[in-house]
């Protein structure tokens, strides 16, 4: 597929794919912190873990802003103030001295930064950016690229963190995500952009996203999807330390959860084009449910948990080009920006109740063991959820017309 690209095309597919790989590589990378920063605080980890859930709420109501502004002005303008408040917030966190400097860094600064710099804006740009006849495989590749970025920044922040301190590890991973502003010079959205439904006010495409069944249904089924990638990103190398497992092996399990994504993002893009993107979503929540619900059962040990990473990484990010084709299919692609970004809002409330209630659990009860098995349930929600969605699109039209 990508010899149908012309050169500009292809700069813009590099170009967005290393920006995926910096934006979701570092985000993954943040668990890392929670065991070292809490014991140099002297913190109880419900502090980093509100920090964190704070992050991951700001990134989703920043999301549909952001979008809103990418519609308008084109992604380069989003992603280059994005690239600058993730970079700044990620370097103020190695300093932060009280919980609320922890939570201004980390929680606000990098959860607006990234609503700016993530790779939904670069979802939404290609949406727009590339012919119709590409387009699910350019999103699959975009989300193998954010994974390939899980997959190499964690053990190498972990690497860092090791040889230095945690300190220097954040700095180190706060200068990698400023090079996102250069990167984005090359995504100008072109002239003629590739988008459906020209004409239609943003107003009435957010009403009638907001009023559509199968809207909310999507939304409600990403909400899961964004409390189970959160705690697992943030909690599982410190449960797995719990355990006494290395925390070399628990780095190298969220990165071969990116290795193995790689392959389960870019395959859910090809496979969303040619078939229906709600059972394929169905399907990944129930594997999602199976994978936690095995590990969980079998004895822990290095294998199971390197295993555990392997299967889930094929199911990690394989939502993404999946949930955001449904919208396009519904909706069209003038204002994908702003209505993935509004269902990627719900993927971030999730996001924050993942996040806290992990720590929150683990305080008052010494243990991860119920937290992990509310994965399990949702797992089965949300595939309830996408399975009755309808992928017709919707003739929109204005609200006085209609």
């Amino acid at each position: 597929m990508h010899a149908r690209l012309s050169a500009p095309l292809m700069v813009v597919l590099l170009c967005g794919c290393a920006i995926a790989m910096l934006s979701f590589g570092v985000r993954s990378a943040f668990g890392l912190f929670m065991e070292p920063l809490s014991v140099a605080r002297g913190w109880p980890r419900d502090y980093f873990s509100f920090a964190i859930a704070l992050q991951n709420l700001c990134w989703g109501l920043s999301q549909p802003i952001a979008g809103m502004f990418a519609d308008r002005y084109g992604p380069r303008v989003v992603l280059l103030f994005g690239g600058v408040l993730y970079a700044g917030g990620t370097a103020l966190m190695s300093i932060a001295a009280d919980p609320v400097m922890l939570y201004v860094s980390g929680g606000v600064l990098v959860g607006f930064g990234m609503g700016a710099a993530s790779y939904i804006t670069v979802l939404a740009a290609f949406s727009q950016i590339m012919p119709a006849d590409v387009r699910s495989w350019a999103l699959g590749l975009a989300t193998a690229a954010g994974s390939l970025g899980q997959f190499l920044i964690v053990p190498i922040g972990q690497a860092v963190m090791t040889a230095t301190d945690w300190q220097t590890a954040a700095i180190a991973l706060a200068a990698s995500i400023a090079a996102i502003p250069f990167l984005a010079l090359a995504l100008q959205r072109p002239a003629r952009a590739h988008r459906a439904g020209a004409g239609v006010p943003l107003s009435v495409a957010v009403a009638r996203a907001l009023g559509n069944r199968d809207f909310v249904l999507l939304a409600s089924g990403f909400f899961v999807c964004g409390f189970q990638l959160a705690f697992i990103t943030v909690h599982f190398p410190a449960y797995l330390a719990d355990h006494g497992i290395n925390p070399t092996v628990a780095a190298w399990s969220i990165g071969l959860i990116g290795l193995l994504n790689i392959a389960g993002g870019y395959v859910a893009g090809v496979l969303g084009a040619r078939h229906s993107r709600k059972n394929l979503l169905t399907l990944i929540y129930l594997g999602r449910g199976l994978a936690i619900a095995a590990f969980l059962l079998m004895p822990l040990s290095t294998p199971s948990v390197l295993l555990f990473g392997a299967a889930l990484g094929v199911l990690w990010l394989a939502t993404v080009p999946l949930t955001s084709g449904v919208v396009g299919a519904i909706f069209g692609t003038q204002y994908i920006a702003t209505l993935f970004g509004l269902v990627f809002l719900s993927h971030q409330v999730g996001s924050f109740f993942g996040v806290w209630l992990g720590g929150a659990l683990y305080e008052r009860t010494g243990s991860y063991d119920l937290i992990w098995w509310m994965t399990v349930a949702l797992s089965l929600i949300a595939a309830a959820l996408n399975w009755p969605i309808r992928e017709r699109p919707l003739v929109l039209k204005p609200l006085a017309a209609a």
